[in-house]
């Protein structure tokens, strides 16, 4: 599996990044997980605009998802267009969200999207074996294990600790992890991690590698965030960046 960062800035796009959008390719087939505000202009420049053989929405705030009604335009307009349906497999409720977003006038975006509920558990998208699990957020929101041969990798989407972050982690390779918040700050509950709450999980799910990303650049610390993330966390760390790529 190779991972390419397309956006790591966490809830709004920062000065040198769009949102969370994480394109995974294996085989030939290229799976985005999320596409957040911003990150339509980062997936022309480091893969291509139809750089996409299918989504994965791990949740319905903007920061995540916002792009994917953009790219509406892309699929429906292009003058070689419209393209065949892409398979989306996102939480209830996104069909309407997107449609909704792109226009109050123009109906669903059926011909644009093809639409998989997403729900607990496994399956397959093209060659990977793909576990989501509900998370700690306050809409209903899935991390997700991504399996190929025998490499693993884990995403955890926006969560505040719980198990089922604990579980889809366990054994990975690489585990892509957010790191919204500062410790030491009286940050609201049930929402994000802090870089000390996700090297302790990496710990304790006995992963490979930590990659930091969803770090806020206007209210956060990178150099805070790293060193109380290497404090908890003994293997390798690292602050992803747009553009950067990782072969799991």
């Amino acid at each position: 599996m190779r991972l390419t960062v397309l956006g790591c800035a966490g809830s709004f796009p920062g000065p040198e990044s769009a949102c969370s959008a994480y394109l995974v390719e294996a085989e030939g087939f290229r799976l985005l997980v999320d596409f957040g505000s911003g990150s339509l202009t980062a997936l022309q420049r480091y893969a291509g605009l139809n750089a996409v053989d299918a989504i994965l929405l791990t949740h319905l705030h903007c920061d995540h998802m916002l792009d994917a009604v953009t790219y509406v335009v892309v699929r429906r307009y292009a003058p070689d267009g419209p393209y065949p349906a892409l398979p989306v497999y996102a939480p209830a409720g996104a069909p309407d969200r997107i449609a909704s977003a792109y226009s109050q006038d123009e109906g669903p975006v059926d011909d644009v999207y093809t639409f998989y509920g997403l729900q607990p558990g496994s399956f397959p998208i093209g060659p990977f074996a793909v576990t989501v699990d509900r998370v700690n957020h306050p809409v209903e929101t899935y991390g997700v294990r991504l399996e190929h041969g025998d490499r693993t990798l884990v995403y955890s989407s926006d969560t505040a600790p719980c198990e089922s972050l604990l579980r889809l982690a366990h054994g990975a390779d690489m585990f892509l992890c957010e790191a919204s918040y500062l410790d030491g700050v009286d940050n609201p509950p049930d929402l994000h991690l802090t870089g000390r709450e996700a090297g302790e999980i990496a710990t304790k799910a006995e992963v490979g590698r930590l990659l930091l990303t969803h770090l806020v650049p206007a209210w956060g610390s990178e150099a805070d965030t790293f060193e109380a993330a290497v404090g908890a966390f003994a293997g390798p760390v690292e602050i992803v960046r747009p553009g950067a790529r990782y072969d799991v």
